[in-house]
């Protein structure tokens, strides 16, 4: 026996009818043949939307689109490379920030958990995907952030074991991306990144036995005040996208995973910076 209920989708019709378009486009980019596919691009556009905002377990999306779960495996991963795809690259969104009139950007590392696994990591006894800070397991994104916290752009995920500024070394070109636009926006962050001060202001960190000066206080409380916003960019994809609070895919997957709720959060608000 089974109940059957109706549930609404937290989305705008223009939102769903987007990722429908594509879904399509990739259909046809792919060469794939009409009627091969066991759902219609709007089918697939609603069951990955379900998956990343509500978080939809697949024994639930497949048993509801009358599909196997292999293939209901196979909608989401496909629906996530097409997003992430659309992602706007860190210099581009970087002039979008500029051209906007912003003087500073926010950059905050937030872990997306992920179930434990077991993978070796440098450090004999500890996890790769390890993170100690957290004390749990999960990949390290890097999120740039507007003045006001709304994301504007998500790095590939690195493992949680790793700290923020050995993260922000490791992504291709990104430390040198933000050198190069410092003159024009400055990017804060907190003391995560104190090993690259010269490009990201930090706060002042108070001194072994010492003390800071009234100066630097008064920095570190105005700083900090602009700074503590770019936790609401972390907030709002994950309180979003259910999807983001545990993934259970290959955590490998969650920098593409992540740039997808990016995409959909930019549709949906019709806004990008």
């Amino acid at each position: 026996m089974s109940i059957t209920y109706t549930a609404a989708l937290p989305v705008r019709d223009e939102t769903v009818l987007r990722v429908s378009a594509l879904l399509h486009a990739e259909r046809l980019r792919r060469g794939t043949r009409q009627g091969r596919r066991a759902l219609t691009c709007f089918r697939q556009a609603v069951l990955v939307l379900r998956w990343l905002l509500d978080g939809t377990r697949m024994t639930q999306l497949a048993r509801d689109n009358t599909i196997s779960n292999s293939t209901g495996y196979d909608n989401p991963h496909e629906g996530i490379q097409v997003l992430a795809a659309q992602a706007p690259g860190l210099h581009a969104a970087l002039l979008a920030a500029k051209t906007a009139g912003y003087d500073y950007i926010l950059l905050d590392g937030t872990l997306i958990e992920t179930d434990r696994i077991s993978t070796p990591g440098p450090t004999p006894g500890v996890d790769l995907w390890w993170s100690k800070k957290h004390k749990n397991h999960g990949g390290n994104i890097q999120v740039v952030s507007a003045p006001d916290g709304w994301p504007l752009w998500t790095s590939p995920v690195r493992p949680g074991r790793e700290h923020d500024t050995r993260c922000l070394r490791t992504h291709p070109g990104m430390l040198t991306t933000l050198t190069e636009i410092r003159d024009d926006v400055r990017t804060l962050a907190d003391l995560g990144y104190e090993g690259e001060a010269d490009t990201i202001a930090v706060a002042f960190k108070t001194p072994p036995n010492g003390e800071l000066t009234d100066i630097q206080q008064q920095f570190n409380r105005a700083h900090n005040r602009l700074r503590a916003v770019g936790e609401r960019g972390n907030s709002l994809l994950k309180m979003t996208f259910k999807a983001l609070r545990n993934v259970t895919l290959c955590p490998w997957k969650i920098g593409d995973i992540v740039a997808a709720a990016l995409v959909i959060l930019h549709i949906e608000h019709n806004r990008t910076t």
